[in-house]
């Protein structure tokens, strides 16, 4: 239990998974859709692997994959991050709140005060926010 959670705390999202398990893949997608890089641990690949699956089956997650840690606290698996993702922008939040996707406007370092334009020739997630003459690129 303890390698799953020195795992679970190395990166601002982590999530356990199994190669051949749908789910996984599909909440990793969702995941990267918001911009964040997670660090996936396929555990039927993995040496120790049967051993982090029993520990993940210890803190909780039934069935053990995907299991996902975010902001170093599991989170919990496919239902409980569905339930986030469909209640507003709680899991946004949450991955603004770890650091794993940088949000211009919600940023205590870097707040936007100029002007924000859909510019119809790039990318639709693709935004441009200006300040003075500077110009900053980011996906929403």
């Amino acid at each position: 239990m303890e390698r799953v959670m020195k795992l679970g705390a190395e990166s601002p999202v982590v999530i356990f998974t199994k190669s051949s398990c749908c789910m996984s893949y599909s909440i990793e997608t969702l995941i990267r859709g918001f911009g964040a890089n997670p660090a996936v641990y396929e555990l039927d690949e993995l040496p120790n692997g049967r051993e982090m699956e029993k520990a993940l089956v210890e803190l909780g997650c039934q069935p053990s994959v995907p299991a996902v840690f975010i902001g170093k606290e599991l989170v919990g698996g496919s239902n409980e991050i569905m339930s986030l993702n469909l209640r507003g922008n709680k899991l946004k939040q949450l991955l603004i709140r770890a650091n794993a996707i940088w949000n211009p406007f919600n940023n205590s370092k870097s707040r936007i005060k100029g002007k924000i334009f859909i510019d119809p020739t790039i990318h639709p997630r693709r935004q441009q926010a200006v300040e003075g003459d500077q110009q900053i690129h980011f996906l929403l």
